[in-house]
């Protein structure tokens, strides 16, 4: 599924609780809670308007079997006041891919932004066909792509206590493909082809692009459309197709809360997506536990990345973080998902429920964040019947507390050594 708000390509989202001792609040109370936290950054309709400088970096190990590369590392700025004042630069760099935004404030009146975006690289189009469980590299191919966008977001209900955004977007993308050494001789490789997409959608809330967030709430409704020039059949004597035109529907609802009193984090989220005319590239695609390899990750933990391919699907995922020390540093992370799917046609398997289940252990401080973590895929096909394990690490380095930490330590004679090499290169 190719739903990329803040991209982090491949080499390269999403009720009432209480804590004890913590009084029952009304809906709207909690609610409001919430936004009141997260303000700051649903502020100015879509346009982030806090600096952000993060290092993320994800990756899972499957112990059995032969699965696709399942990663990303990326460097990720988010600057306000670029130049401007009413100028917000958004850009993700990755090893070979870079995904960048310049969002232009009340361009078109006191609740309406623009942002005009470039991106492009090596590898992002890439194609891994997964076949109930089996990774068929004679039936995958490398992708290069760039694109252009123009977005137009607004703010709905400018004072509310919960905004409400709308955004319409454009692309403008191309994509070409090349053989891979393990590409079979007698399989051709999908047309070299130009889309048009765009997508429009309403969010009522939204969450922080970091890891594991401590408050967040969302309710959200999106379609995407992809036009394709240079369609038709490709693979073994036209086995499959490149359609012409594809629609995705889908919707989020997510919630996340530390309790008070406890300090333990609960994550859970619900998604559900619809497709019509979908092809392989179009639709959605669910596995691995990479919470920040996209805006919607459809993650199953223990699974390949991108195992399941479905046309239509509804993803229940819940995580929850219970601290194990006083200034929670050391933290024990549970998570669980399940997924009810129909799958695209051709790459159907038996049953169409899934589930996966992992645990980790998470440090974390104000600048950094690392969970090393097992995962285990309930309904996996291998080649010994159900059941896949893999290992995991998700990091976060927030570069501008971490430098802060640094260079500016409660006991600055512990760092003048640093500071006299990398202080040069200034904050």
């Amino acid at each position: 599924m190719k739903l990329k708000a803040h991209r982090s390509p491949n080499l390269l989202p999403l009720e009432i609780l209480w804590g004890r001792g913590v009084p029952v609040m009304s809906v709207v109370g909690w609610l409001s809670l919430l936004a009141g936290c997260l303000c700051p950054f649903w502020a100015v309709a879509q346009i982030d308007p806090v600096q952000r400088e993060l290092i993320q970096f994800g990756y899972n190990i499957a112990t059995e079997g032969h699965s696709p590369f399942s990663g990303y590392a990326f460097y990720y700025l988010n600057k306000p006041n670029f130049i401007n004042t009413n100028l917000t630069l958004r850009l993700a760099v990755a090893p070979t891919y870079m995904d960048s935004e310049l969002g232009l404030s009340h361009l078109l009146g006191e609740n309406t932004d623009v942002g005009i975006g470039v991106a492009g690289g090596g590898y992002a189009d890439n194609y891994a066909e997964i076949r109930r469980g089996k990774y068929l590299q004679s039936e995958s191919f490398t992708g290069f792509g760039g694109e252009m966008s123009l977005s137009v977001y607004h703010l709905f209900n400018p004072g509310a206590t919960i905004p409400l955004n709308g955004l319409i977007r454009g692309i403008g993308h191309y994509t070409f493909y090349a053989r891979d050494h393990k590409t079979a001789p007698d399989f051709d490789i999908a047309n070299d082809h130009a889309t048009f997409s765009i997508r429009t959608g309403l969010r009522f809330g939204g969450r922080e692009p970091i890891l594991f967030p401590s408050l967040a709430m969302e309710l959200s409704v999106w379609y995407e459309g992809y036009f394709r020039t240079d369609s038709g059949t490709y693979g073994f004597e036209g086995d499959r197709k490149l359609e012409p035109q594809s629609h995705l529907f889908w919707g989020e609802a997510l919630l996340a809360y530390t309790l008070p009193e406890w300090k333990h984090n609960i994550y859970v989220s619900l998604t559900a997506g619809t497709a019509i005319e979908a092809d392989r590239f179009s639709t959605y695609r669910l596995g691995a536990l990479l919470p920040m390899v996209s805006e919607f990750p459809l993650s199953l933990p223990g699974y390949y990345y991108q195992e399941i391919s479905a046309r239509d699907f509804g993803l229940l995922g819940v995580n929850y973080i219970v601290p194990l020390d006083e200034k929670q540093r050391w933290n024990l992370n549970g998570t669980f998902t399940t997924a009810v799917v129909d799958y695209l046609p051709g790459l159907e398997q038996p049953g169409k429920w899934h589930a996966g289940v992992g645990a980790g252990i998470l440090y974390k401080t104000k600048a950094l964040k690392v969970m090393v973590g097992y995962a285990y895929g309930v309904n996996a096909i291998r080649s010994d019947g159900r059941g896949a394990h893999s290992i995991g690490l998700l990091m976060q380095v927030d570069w501008a507390k971490a430098y802060d930490a640094v260079f500016n330590a409660d006991s600055p004679n512990r760092w003048r050594g640093l500071q006299k090499i990398f202080g040069r290169f200034g904050g």
